[in-house]
């Protein structure tokens, strides 16, 4: 599948007070971000988490970072170590950390300052349910979620999980950074369409950026 907009300047489209979408804002990085996402496979490989009530996510996951969120028979936590292989989760590259930089400040979150990027990788029929960020010890820090490859649909609701949603499509090199007054709004990604895109092939790749500490 071509990327008809690859070439197109990056804009900003508000989703919510403290919420936007910046289209197009990774697609100068996508290649090298896709490549180091490969690389931190080979030290941390993905894995389907499965959650304290037993259930295995649709979703691959794996970190990089000072801190990894994986989960337990006692809950969702952040932890240094992989699980895994029992070593320190890989160390997130320069190319993470200067998006992460970017994307943040050009959001209006001058001070963000993110310690652990989690990694998804979505394949057909893949989603991502409906749910809050609320594991990390600093709330005040905002979230910073990448999308890469196949377009997904991303919704974004209120501070419970009955209140209306938006549904907006997130294609290729889009980043959204929620903050603020919609830090802790429920946000989730429909079952992922079967497709291919040059970069990812059958994949779709989400990086999120938090402050943990």
């Amino acid at each position: 599948m071509l990327d008809l907009f690859a070439d197109e300047a990056p804009w900003q489209e508000p989703l919510a007070e403290g919420a936007v979408i910046l289209r197009r804002f990774a697609c100068a990085d996508a290649q090298s971000l896709i490549a180091q996402i490969f690389r931190l496979a080979e030290q941390s490989p993905f894995r389907q988490m499965v959650t304290p009530g037993g259930y295995t996510m649709s979703v691959a996951m794996t970190n990089c970072g000072e801190a990894g969120w994986t989960t337990d028979k006692h809950g969702y936590l952040y932890s240094p170590i992989d699980p895994q292989t029992q070593q320190p989760w890989p160390a997130m590259p320069a190319v993470f950390r200067q998006l992460s930089d970017a994307a943040s400040k050009a959001a209006g979150y001058a001070d963000f300052v993110p310690d652990a990027c989690l990694i998804n990788r979505y394949a057909p029929g893949a989603k991502l349910s409906l749910h809050q960020d609320k594991d990390e010890r600093n709330l005040q820090q905002p979230i910073v979620s990448v999308s890469l490859g196949l377009p997904a649909v991303f919704q974004f609701g209120g501070l419970k999980r009955s209140d209306p949603l938006t549904r907006v499509m997130l294609e290729h090199g889009d980043v959204v950074v929620w903050g603020g007054p919609s830090r802790l709004f429920y946000h989730g990604i429909l079952p992922l369409k079967a497709g291919r895109h040059p970069a990812t092939d059958e994949f779709r790749f989400n990086l999120t950026f938090r402050c943990t500490r």
